[in-house]
């Protein structure tokens, strides 16, 4: 299959400009994107002509809605697993060299942002929202863990919303992303066009933006704060959930919700996101994304990953089997077993 026009990378004017090309996919990326596009950074990023990186999706219904689960899970099946692991190995250098890069990375997100989507915007320098903005993490209700970098960005958010992130896969808005920090910019998405041209023609990019910002309006998630914070700075998967339910009886239907929600997931995956936001707080990027390999390089030899791959991807019955089925049949050790150190297969970063 021809993935040639999955991704463009191109010069314009003053900017490297980065299309993720697959809107049928909802601009899940796969190998091929990655290594394009890591390929156009590098070489954008000793270009003197080039001032400005600026990443949009095609079509109107998403930026990147993350990785190719389904042919990774495939892969994995079928004992391929060194190819499954070379994507996110790539896709995790990709992140810590978006991190990391020297000129202004203006993420454009005028629709859905989760996973690998998350991975090349929230990391750089400018994320631009538009009123179809929805970000989330929902990777504990498939079996897998927050990745792309989320070990470093989510303790670094307001209070515990990272760990209420992380744990409960929530789908986050535009005026709440603001309010967050996961983006820096709002953008009416009428004016996304209009930016997109003015950062090629070399307006400097700060200028750019607060010319066009817009005000995204109340966040419904300040009123929550205080009950995140308490209820998420528990000392276990376990403990969350006996403060939510404490809140819930005395009448609180939102920490009703977040519990029932929280209960679907993973207990496997649960319990290592827990851990990943607690360790992430004293870890540097690039120890996150090792964190993080060592983890993948687990979950693909395990259980869940392919179950909830299956119950929401494949069969879409929406009734997984965990294993174990319980946060109480969980032994800790399994989890730290997921953090041990890879050897001579660590993840290295340049």
């Amino acid at each position: 299959m021809d993935h040639s026009t999955d991704i463009l990378c191109e010069r314009q004017g003053a900017a490297g400009l980065v299309t993720l090309n697959r809107p049928r996919a909802l601009n899940a990326l796969n190998l091929g994107m990655v290594e394009e596009m890591t390929r156009a950074l590098e070489a954008w990023a000793k270009d003197p002509t080039v001032t400005r990186v600026v990443v949009t999706g095609a079509g109107e219904k998403a930026f990147c809605a993350g990785g190719d689960i389904r042919h990774l899970t495939d892969l994995g099946r079928e004992g391929r697993k060194a190819e499954a692991l070379s994507f996110w190995r790539e896709e995790y250098r990709l992140n810590a060299l978006i991190k990391d890069y020297p000129k202004p990375y203006v993420s454009l997100i005028d629709g859905i942002v989760m996973g690998g989507g998350v991975g090349v915007s929230l990391h750089g320098s400018h994320r631009v929202a538009g009123e179809r903005y929805l970000f989330a993490m929902p990777e504990v209700g498939i079996g897998f863990f927050p990745d792309v970098g989320a070990t470093y960005a989510l303790p670094r958010l307001p209070g515990e919303t990272g760990m209420y992130i992380a744990l409960t896969g929530e789908r986050i808005r535009r005026a709440d992303a603001v309010l967050l920090g996961l983006v820096t910019h709002a953008v009416d998405s009428g004016r996304m066009g209009e930016v997109r041209e003015t950062l090629i023609a070399g307006t400097p990019v700060e200028e750019a933006l607060a010319a066009a910002s817009a005000d995204p309006g109340p966040a419904p998630l300040a009123a929550h704060r205080e009950l995140i914070d308490s209820c998420f700075s528990a000392e276990s998967v376990p403990a969350i959930l006996r403060r939510l339910d404490e809140a819930a009886g005395k009448g609180s239907d939102y920490a009703g919700s977040l519990a029932a929600t929280i209960r679907t997931k993973s207990p496997t995956s649960l319990s290592i996101a827990y851990e990943q936001v607690r360790r992430g707080r004293s870890l540097d990027f690039v120890e996150a994304m090792r964190t993080e390999f060592r983890i993948v390089s687990r979950i693909i030899d395990g259980h869940d990953f392919y179950e909830g791959v299956r119950a929401t991807l494949v069969d879409k019955d929406g009734a997984p089997h965990w294993r174990p089925a319980t946060l109480g049949d969980l032994d800790p050790a399994t989890v730290e077993g997921y953090f041990g150190t890879l050897g001579a297969d660590e993840l290295e970063i340049a």
